[in-house]
């Protein structure tokens, strides 16, 4: 989950495959363990995205990541326009609140608005997953207890506006 430290830990990163994308759209530079690469050779492509050069191995050289943002915020630091992923998740959350209002009509008052439930948003984001090659891990127990969530979800409390 975002919004959390070390969503994204040193291990991920020395896993992912050589040219992998990483960004940050959702907390502080914590929630990508960026102070576990600043060792490590960078370079500059352009403004706001950088290769981060791991060490090679037996005379090769290290793959790269290429990590945007430095690691803060991207939707600042790189935003361009609305991309079709994430138009595809703002129309699934509009689907997803369509079916639930018709589903569950008389739990639901004319003329106001509501906020669409928190298991209702993670489901949106669990159909996306696949799109991008991803799955979900457990939250540790110290991950949760940082945010205040159960460790299997929903996981922003009720109170918490994207």
């Amino acid at each position: 989950t975002t919004g959390n430290f070390h969503v994204i830990t040193h291990d991920h990163m020395a896993a992912m495959k050589d040219q992998a994308i990483v960004c940050n759209i959702g907390h502080f530079d914590n929630e990508i363990d960026v102070a576990s690469l600043n060792d490590y050779e960078w370079e500059e492509i352009k403004p706001q995205v950088d290769h981060v050069i791991f060490p090679g191995e037996g005379g090769k050289p290290g793959k790269r990541i290429i990590l945007l943002a430095k690691g803060r915020l991207v939707n600042l630091g790189c935003g361009t326009g609305h991309p079709s992923f994430v138009m595809s998740s703002s129309f699934a959350n509009q689907t997803i609140a369509q079916i639930e209002l018709f589903a569950h009509a008389d739990a639901y008052d004319v003329g106001k608005v509501y906020v669409l439930p928190k298991h209702l948003d993670e489901k949106v984001a669990r159909l996306h997953l696949k799109k991008v090659g991803a799955m979900l891990t457990e939250l540790s127990d110290e991950q949760a207890a940082y945010i205040g969530v159960p460790k299997q979800g929903p996981y922003k409390p009720a109170t918490y506006r994207y």
